[in-house]
């Protein structure tokens, strides 16, 4: 029998044991699926036939949520942008949907925030580009500038020096609709497209998003077309003096170096003038060439929001034929991203995440003791199987030459940009599942993720040594998230797959993956958390890493882990951790508990051997307590994150699957003879 089959029938003979427990308590019927008071105490123990309870009816209600074919997939909500965004688009094409237009405007006014403005997330203060975006999109929806919401939004982007500090996207989105002269954005000539590899700027040295972001950019901010704009909008009231009188920010960084690319612009901008009309046509050529394979069907180029709108508005600004077939998928790729919220709002989500949701709630489930034989766990399985990435050579192939393809992405599709942390997390799911179809995808994906790994032990989520810091000084770079380098969650769940499927700590990638660990720990005992809100999510994920790893739970960072973790546990015994906090001067900031960021932090303290302790107890009492409706716990707040700073988002899943994990892990563990976590996460 080989180390799978061993595996697999563990796993299966787990669940089995589970499934036995729960059978005895089946007749005392399911608890209401809703919260208690909120005046509960945290120090009051929650009964294990409560606890039963509660986990069979979130498991149930989470199962309800499952599609026919076997996945999941919950809203995916960012701020204002993109909602924003969409309107300036239909504007761009002169093809406005007036009744679609109105629901948007509806959802934008009721994000709105108090003091006028709009944030990046909830609670969150008012971000200047977020808010000109917002009041532009309304004022083409044929909102009144002198309504008092348009006035509170004027005088909030006034206050902050206009919409001429406005970031560079936002600045290049106005420069298309001629609201401010070309010369308020960086230089970025098509002809970029001509660079060598060797050269310092090449589109494989920057992330995945930026590259699919990049190219139809550059078509765009070469053509420089004039949106449509059939109403003849204009926003000059946003500026302080004339926009064609106004100085723009080019130093991304404020330091020598941003002083020195945004000296390189000016130099960049007078040589443009003079390049050879030849070489523009033939870099749009290489432009498209770049484009045409990786549009990605109606899944839409690299999955997300802005690399689907430029192309659509490449493709307008090159003279395609608007009933062109590559025109027609790519307008359906960006209405795919449409969700209507009740009778009378939509909004744009900036991609879909089904895969992620679909992976995240198989563990829950089968945390929760769903027999993975069970029909809805064979769809799950047989959903992700057909959804594997065999057959396209990515942009990862760039770094990585020879390396076979075998992984997930993120989105439904995304053949050119699987994911490495979706695959690791999805591998770990179809290998506690036990089914030996799985057997050859979880092979392709360990060859895959251990190739991917980068000289410093660490793990990018897509690309691997993607490390040309210098990158982010440059004036398009002002988001400071040109780069996909190695992270701490990732890193951690890459760590978590290869233990869970019985590589040893021995093994030079588990080696050098743990040393990165250790080294990127916070003096405070906490690590950084890129891909979810913040220094919680990032704990959890070194931590389960850590004992995936068989690492020595009583070593110094490991118990420096968990009391930074203890100390940061709140009155009514859960956690919470603000988005501000990717601010230096904000890190501590909690505005609120919620129940994923609990917990992260309850399965962060079991993975550190911590289950009977009383800060695990106290949260485990919080999320008994805290108001739930179907599957998902009530959570406002935003603890999902595109770009620190600047782009944030809420997972809709999070507060559903993530709690029934902890909770079942807690019941688990509570009955179990071995108090040790012994799955990757």
């Amino acid at each position: 029998m080989t180390l799978f089959d061993r595996l697999s029938e563990a796993r299966r003979a787990e669940h089995r044991d589970r499934r036995a427990g729960e059978t005895a308590t089946d007749a005392r019927g399911e608890a209401p699926n809703r919260g208690a008071p909120l005046d509960h105490r945290p120090d009051a123990p929650v009964s294990s036939a409560a606890l039963d309870r509660l986990v069979r009816a979130q498991r149930q209600a989470l199962k309800d949520m499952q599609r026919p074919d076997g996945h999941w997939v919950f809203e995916f909500e960012a701020d204002a942008t993109i909602p924003a965004e969409y309107i300036l688009l239909q504007h761009f094409l002169g093809d406005i949907d007036s009744a679609l237009e109105q629901r948007i405007a509806n959802y934008l006014r009721g994000i709105q925030n108090d003091q006028g403005g709009w944030p990046l997330f909830h609670k969150g203060h008012i971000d200047l580009s977020a808010t000109v975006k917002a009041y532009f999109a309304l004022k083409l929806a044929g909102d009144d500038p002198a309504a008092p919401h348009m006035a509170r939004a004027r005088e909030v982007i006034l206050g902050r020096g206009g919409a001429a500090q406005c970031n560079v996207f936002t600045r290049i989105a106005l420069a298309l609709f001629g609201q401010v002269p070309w010369r308020a954005v960086p230089e970025m000539p098509v002809e970029i497209m001509l660079l060598p590899r060797w050269f310092p700027f090449h589109l494989s040295k920057v992330s995945y998003w930026s590259r699919t972001v990049i190219v139809p950019l550059l078509i765009l901010m070469t053509c420089k077309p004039r949106a449509r704009n059939p109403r003849g909008v204009r926003i000059d009231e946003l500026f302080s003096v004339h926009p064609d009188e106004e100085r723009y920010p080019m130093n991304a960084t404020g330091d020598a170096l941003g002083a020195f690319f945004a000296g390189l612009d000016t130099v960049l901008r007078t040589a443009g003038r003079r390049l050879p009309q030849g070489g523009r046509k033939r870099a749009i050529r290489k432009a498209f060439d770049f484009i045409t394979p990786r549009l990605n069907g109606d899944d839409g180029l690299g999955g997300i929001f802005p690399a689907m709108a430029n192309v659509v508005m490449a493709f307008e600004a090159t003279g395609r034929p608007r009933d062109d077939a590559e025109f027609v998928m790519a307008r359906k790729a960006v209405d795919k991203l449409l969700l209507d919220r009740g009778p009378d709002q939509t909004y744009c989500q900036p991609c879909l995440s089904p895969i992620w949701d679909t992976c995240l709630a198989a563990h829950a489930m089968l945390e929760a003791g769903e027999d993975p034989d069970s029909p809805s766990m064979q769809r799950a399985i047989d959903w992700l199987l057909e959804r594997e990435i065999t057959d396209v050579v990515g942009d990862w192939a760039w770094q990585r030459p020879g390396l076979q393809p075998g992984g997930w992405a993120f989105q439904y599709r995304n053949d050119h940009y699987p994911d490495v942390d979706d695959t690791a997390v999805v591998v770990m799911a179809l290998d506690r599942a036990g089914d030996p179809r799985c057997r050859a995808a979880i092979e392709r994906a360990t060859d895959w993720v251990l190739g991917m790994q980068s000289s410093n032990g660490g793990w990018g989520a897509f690309d691997a040594e993607n490390e040309h810091y210098y990158l982010n000084s440059i004036p398009f770079a002002d988001h400071g998230a040109l780069l996909d380098p190695p992270t701490v969650d990732v890193t951690a769940r890459c760590l978590s797959m290869l233990a869970q499927l019985g590589f040893s700590g021995s093994h030079s990638a588990i080696k050098r993956g743990l040393e990165f660990l250790r080294k990127e720990q916070e003096a405070d005992g906490s690590w950084f958390g890129r891909w979810g809100v913040n220094y919680v999510y990032g704990t959890w994920s070194a931590l389960s890493a850590f004992n995936a790893c068989d690492e020595d739970l009583a070593a110094p960072h490991i118990r420096k882990a968990v009391a930074w973790l203890e100390a940061r546990q709140r009155p009514d015994g859960g956690w919470g951790e603000d988005c501000a906090t990717y601010w230096p001067e904000k890190r501590g900031v909690a505005t609120d508990s919620t129940a994923s960021q609990t917990a992260w932090a309850l399965l962060g303290l079991m993975a550190a051997g911590e289950v009977e302790s009383d800060a695990v107890r106290r949260g485990i009492a919080y999320l008994e307590a805290a108001p739930r409706d179907g599957a998902k716990w009530h959570e406002a707040l935003y603890t999902g994150i595109g770009f620190p700073r600047v782009f944030y988002l809420n997972y809709h899943g999070y507060s559903a699957y993530f709690p029934l994990w902890a909770l079942a892990r807690y019941h688990n563990l509570r009955r179990s003879n071995e108090q040790r976590v012994r799955t990757g996460m």
